[in-house]
């Protein structure tokens, strides 16, 4: 049976250097992933310049692809700016939308991360993005010289599975226009950003649906 990608199966993680011009470089220490680590441990000034040593920023353009459906996936991505979404395209060319990543969360394949393996989904940016990154070679060595970041990651995975566990719930048992008014809140900041095909492949109808559902809801 082939394997669908999911939530769980597509989430989550940076030296600074410019890729392009486009934006400023963000200082660790005042970005949204400083904040978002934050929340979760508490590292002291040392930690967080080891930590430096095994992050990048990277600042891309929109409709760039950072990881491609067949490819070997070996980063992990935070969003500091912007947003993404990944997508699987089976043998006819069909699109299906598995998930967005928006500000403040992670995206990748984190599968064929784990196990070094080929991708299978493809990630792209919705719009100009700051990322920060991790190499897939460096998550252990980052771990081992950082152990209090086995926590920060443990609580990524169990709201990964929770996301995802809701998500087939809510597939089962929610009507589309349900489940249409819980992707406006889950994705406030780029419900307008983003075109119905995106959406309505989301979702898994078809964009004139969609269109058909949204009336309904303003009627």
């Amino acid at each position: 049976m082939k394997r669908h990608p999911s939530d769980a199966a597509v989430f989550l993680c940076v030296k600074m250097y410019q890729k392009e011009t486009h934006f400023q470089s963000t200082p660790l220490r005042t970005s949204l992933l400083y904040t978002n680590m934050k929340r979760f441990v508490d590292l002291e000034v040392s930690e967080w310049q080891t930590l430096s040593a095994f992050i990048r920023e990277n600042q891309i353009s929109k409709k760039t692809v950072v990881l491609r459906q067949g490819e070997s996936c070996r980063k992990f991505y935070f969003v500091e700016r912007g947003s993404l979404r990944a997508f699987q395209t089976n043998a006819n060319g069909k699109e299906s939308t598995v998930m967005f990543a928006v500000e403040d969360w992670w995206i990748t394949d984190m599968a064929a991360f784990m196990d070094k393996r080929t991708a299978d989904i493809s990630i792209e940016a919705l719009e100009n993005c700051v990322l920060f990154e991790i190499e897939s070679t460096s998550m252990n060595k980052m771990l081992q010289s950082l152990p209090k970041l086995e926590k920060y990651f443990r609580i990524l995975f169990q709201r990964a599975y929770v996301r995802e566990q809701q998500r087939v719930l809510q597939a089962i048992s929610n009507t589309v226009e349900e489940r249409y008014l819980g992707f406006l809140h889950k994705y406030p900041k780029i419900a307008e950003k983003i075109s119905q095909r995106h959406i309505a492949s989301y979702l898994g109808v078809t964009p004139e649906f969609l269109s058909t559902i949204k009336n309904n809801i303003r009627s």
